[in-house]
């Protein structure tokens, strides 16, 4: 879509910044034995780094500064690094003993299986096709193939996919550990689909599980 000028409007970076700031408020009230450092920290950062971005650059547009996007992808992979190394502590602390309860267990599984699905939206998001202010560009090829792209009849000409249905994706690949409706066409996007399937795995089978067996 353009705007009166005849200049792309792009999409707007509001939505992504919302479950950048959703998986900030997981992490930071998870108990600190599962963060790295004081849980306020890293949260304190990731939202320095977004609001920065969403002041300097609130759309993602064609051939946007390569600054915008090095530090938009900094800013995804400090989320996944943080709520991995959340699920390894916490994985770890079941397998050599914990003396914390049952309920915060399965509270820390719920917040850190949340943060995971926010995480790849963001991933999907930002590297299918370009990212987002690339995939507008003729030629590019999908890295994700939509019942949108296989029938069009079913969805308006030009449809492209926007963050909440790469959000949708990642919830419904944690959900199932394998795709549902929408399809990874390259090696990356069967990698990452692969990871957070095991990720979402660890979380729910073990965690949830022995969480559940020290209630009962």
């Amino acid at each position: 879509m353009a705007n009166l000028s005849g200049r792309p409007r792009g999409e707007s970076r509001l939505p992504a910044a919302l479950a950048v700031l959703a998986a900030m408020l997981l992490y930071a009230t998870l108990p600190e034995r599962y963060t790295i450092g004081p849980s306020w920290l890293l949260p304190a950062l990731e939202g320095a780094l977004m609001v920065g971005l969403m002041l300097a650059a609130p759309r993602r547009r064609p051939h946007e500064a390569m600054a915008f996007r090095i530090i938009t992808m900094g800013l995804t992979g400090l989320v996944t690094v943080a709520n991995f190394v959340a699920l390894g502590r916490l994985i770890d602390s079941l397998l050599h003993g914990t003396n914390a309860g049952g309920t915060q267990l399965i509270f820390a599984s719920i917040q850190i299986w949340l943060t995971n699905v926010a995480v790849f939206a963001l991933w999907f998001w930002e590297l299918d096709r370009g990212g987002p202010g690339e995939r507008h560009t003729p030629g590019r090829h999908p890295d994700f193939l939509f019942p949108q792209m296989a029938t069009r009849e079913v969805a308006p000409a030009g449809w492209l996919p926007h963050f909440v249905d790469y959000l949708y994706v990642s919830f419904t690949n944690a959900m199932a550990f394998s795709p549902t409706d929408t399809l990874p066409l390259t090696r990356w996007a069967k990698l990452l689909m692969l990871a957070q399937s095991m990720a979402s795995l660890l979380t729910v089978a073990l965690v949830a599980a022995r969480a559940v067996n020290i209630l009962t």
